[in-house]
């Protein structure tokens, strides 16, 4: 959609320093905060770290970027803004919890789930250790004191024996570097960016640029209000019906008696939800069975056509055709017109399916039948510049607009994390060292940065490898103050360095990861130990594995987010 550049426009304020504000000098605002554990992120992985941490005994503090709890659902407030996984796998297993609460439906959108980290906070009290508008601009590990030494935007200084990195995948926003961006006279906003205020569109000239989750979503919201629409693909988004339903407080106060259970498997399950691909590859069915059981995953909806679909599509390029072969003829029955349908349901696909994550939608093909809405198809026809009515083409085509959404999505690899200042213990930044390629040993720490540990993060069950197992802790020290931690699981291929794919439900991963990391430190106050260092050995092991696993299957094939 344009070259990758840093984005400098004042409009949209895409970095999150300049969101930096200090709101107290008390409590975890204070300027010298002393701590036993630092935790970087306020959304499920935080929450969960600094609930495990804290049961742990140990001193524990939140700095969190935004105005309140909720991770990527307080910044991302769009029109249409919603989870694309169902309850009651999308939520913690903290029984506190859930326990005393429902969901108004499956599929929460952006406000239900804020209303939800309330809920966290009135049972767990989490808000009072928790420094919002805290945003982390350097830190650096001291291996003579032990400390982690923690820098924000407005100034102060935090020291902790242990970092953990809870940013999540969404931290770092995505802005191509169009020419003339900062002309445009009308309304600008990147979709993760988007005000809290109601912006109207109707009667409006309106574009969405990019259709990934969030340009699917707001398509969807703005399609039937919005005077004029157009709508920016540069790739299909092959989109899955989601089943959005109402969810009564009965029958959740009925099912609260498995949750426990539920929430066991979702950690036995390839993607971290309540099911997993058949037993049987493609071909093992007739084409009879085959259309039954494709008609069945379609029915039941979710991700369920993804990750529920025969063991061998995501490795044999006819099986996977075959599962795209399905997903087309049912899509293109949607659309209207045969230019939509060879724009947004192409009979060829645009790259093997499933190897990209596909947005869950309930109306959004049908927008396009509406006469105010279409898609300006931008793959061999990009934007070549923005000017003070709206955006040009690069053979000169020119679309005026009022208002534009910016949907272009994240740097979901390495961005959050190399965004923050972090340095090893020899002062080079992670972001010049991750410039070529991520490198981490087990996708939770990362060598030459002692005590620092992340979550959902690369190489890690969102985007390189899901442990279908809980993870054991064996510890072998060398010397005293120095251990190298090794984990056997039971491993399946995801994508390597260059080609990341979010895979896996949030919470799950973010709780297996999260009590391994709470192990890892508990066992390291039990024994006395200082500060453990991943070596470079072990995390060059651990990528040669992720990649020779990914090799077999179809996920190298596509360049992904």
């Amino acid at each position: 959609m344009g070259d990758p550049g840093e984005m400098t426009n004042p409009k949209l304020k895409t970095k999150l320093w300049e969101y930096g504000n200090r709101r107290r000098t008390d409590g975890p605002y204070v300027d010298n905060l002393e701590v036993d554990a630092l935790v970087v992120g306020g959304g499920f992985g935080g929450v969960f770290c600094f609930y495990s941490l804290r049961k742990a005994g140990l001193k524990t503090v939140i700095y969190e970027a935004g105005t309140d709890l909720g991770g990527t659902w307080r910044w991302n407030c769009y029109p249409g803004a919603m989870v694309d996984s169902e309850v009651p796998e999308y939520q913690l297993s903290i029984e506190e919890t859930w326990k005393t609460y429902n969901w108004p439906s499956n599929y929460p959108t952006y406000k239900e789930l804020r209303d939800y980290f309330d809920h966290c906070d009135n049972v767990l009290d989490i808000k009072s250790n928790t420094a919002f508008e805290s945003v982390v601009t350097g830190a650096q590990f001291d291996a003579e004191e032990g400390r982690w030494h923690v820098k924000t935007a407005d100034g102060r200084t935090a020291k902790a024996k242990y970092l953990v990195i809870a940013a999540g995948f969404a931290a770092k926003r995505y802005v191509p570097n169009w020419p003339g961006i900062d002309k445009f006279k009308g309304i600008l906003h990147h979709s993760s960016f988007w005000p809290d205020e109601e912006i109207d569109v109707k009667n409006k000239k309106c574009a969405i640029i990019g259709t990934g989750a969030s340009g699917v979503q707001i398509t969807q919201a703005w399609g039937p209000v919005a005077g004029e629409l157009k709508v920016f693909q540069r790739t299909p988004n092959l989109t899955v019906p989601m089943r959005l339903r109402p969810l009564t407080a009965e029958e959740q106060w009925a099912g609260k008696k498995w949750y426990k259970e539920l929430f066991h498997l979702r950690e036995s399950c390839f993607g971290g939800f309540l099911y997993t691909f058949s037993e049987k590859n493609t071909f093992e069915d007739s084409p009879e069975e085959r259309e039954r059981f494709f008609e069945k995953l379609w029915s039941d909806g979710g991700f369920r056509y993804w990750l529920g679909n025969y063991k061998d599509y995501l490795f044999d390029p006819k099986a996977n055709r075959a599962v795209y072969d399905f997903w087309q003829k049912k899509q293109c029955e949607r659309l209207k017109d045969q230019r939509d349908r060879d724009i947004l349901t192409p009979v060829e696909p645009p790259h093997p399916w499933g190897v990209k994550r596909p947005c869950l939608e309930y109306r959004y093909l049908e927008q396009f039948n509406r006469p105010n809405v279409d898609v300006v198809n931008i793959k061999n026809n990009p934007i070549a510049e923005f000017n003070e009515t709206g955006i040009k083409l690069q053979d000169g085509t020119q679309y005026d607009f009022d208002i534009i959404c910016i949907a272009t999505g994240f740097d979901v690899v390495t961005g959050g994390m190399t965004a923050m200042g972090l340095q090893n213990i020899n002062g080079k930044t992670l972001e010049d060292e991750w410039k070529q390629a991520a490198v981490t040993y087990l996708g939770t720490t990362v060598p030459g940065y002692p005590n620092m540990f992340h979550l959902y993060g690369p190489q890690g069950p969102t985007r390189e490898l899901f442990p279908l197992c809980e993870p054991k802790l064996y510890i072998q020290q060398t010397p005293p103050v120095m251990i190298t931690i090794y984990i056997p699981s039971i491993t399946v291929p995801y994508p390597k360095s260059d080609c990341h794919v979010v895979l896996s439900n949030g919470p799950t991963s973010v709780e297996i990861q999260g009590r391994w990391i709470t192990d890892a430190i508990k066992h390291m106050e039990n024994k006395g130990i200082k500060y453990i260092n991943p070596t470079d050995s072990a995390s060059k092991e651990w990528k040669k594995k992720i990649n020779d696993l990914s090799d077999k299957s179809l996920f190298p094939t596509t360049k992904s987010t």
